[in-house]
């Protein structure tokens, strides 16, 4: 009977751990996209003070998304942002424009090496050593085994509802007209990038935030360049 809750214990622990990195992750790669959206419009501003504007914005959400991007677990990640963050404030105290697209060039560098190295995570060395993992295998994994299975539950109900939303929003493309549906889509996707930078955000919400964009930046797709400005 040991026996068997051992293998049970050991199964759910690996595929929860599994399982949240991989959401820790993609939450991450969702932020430091935004992160990137944000230091190109610096990039493409002619004005020193709404180039510092964005550049804030991309500053302000990396700071936000550290515990994220390190709950991912990806070291090349985690050291890109720390080297992201430096090059986003010397940009902001820049003095001139040319200084600061030289230092908004080498921050937007390291967002790209973030995400790819995001990408690539699962080629990488585990964070759980497999002595690590034996060691934490006992009853008192009896808690996470339940904090998973309800976790499941949680997320099952939530995909339920996004499935409606995702019906609900291919009849907005199918019949409203295409600049305005774009809008629509537009700024859910916003606002669920402004919520996943919320580093508070609960675990569901974090999930339903991250699907909800996923699936509007599909129908987004969808519409390709109508009603862009």
């Amino acid at each position: 009977m040991k026996l068997l809750y051992f293998i049970l214990s050991l199964f759910v622990f690996t595929s929860s751990s599994s399982f949240g990195a991989s959401q820790d992750c993609d939450y991450a790669n969702s932020n430091i996209g935004y992160v990137k959206s944000q230091t190109k419009k610096a990039l493409s501003m002619k004005d020193l003070q709404m180039t510092r504007f964005y550049t804030f914005k991309a500053l302000t959400a990396l700071e936000k998304s550290k515990k994220q991007i390190e709950d991912c677990g990806c070291e090349y990640a985690t050291d890109s942002t720390v080297e992201n963050i430096e090059y986003l404030k010397n940009a902001t105290r820049a003095t001139s424009l040319a200084g600061t697209r030289i230092l908004l060039n080498k921050a937007l560098k390291f967002s790209v090496e973030s995400l790819e190295a995001i990408a690539n995570h699962h080629e990488h060395d585990s964070i759980y050593g497999s002595d690590n993992l034996i060691m934490n295998v006992d009853n008192s994994e009896a808690p996470t085994t339940m904090a998973f299975l309800d976790n499941v539950k949680i997320r099952k109900k939530i995909d339920a509802s996004l499935a409606k939303y995702k019906n609900s929003l291919d009849k907005v493309i199918n019949t409203v007209d295409c600049a305005k549906a774009r809008d629509f889509a537009q700024n859910i996707y916003e606002n669920c990038e402004q919520e996943l930078l919320d580093p508070n955000l609960s675990e569901s919400k974090k999930y339903y935030n991250l699907k909800t964009k996923e699936i509007t930046e599909t129908a987004l797709e969808r519409l390709g360049s109508c009603g862009r400005k």
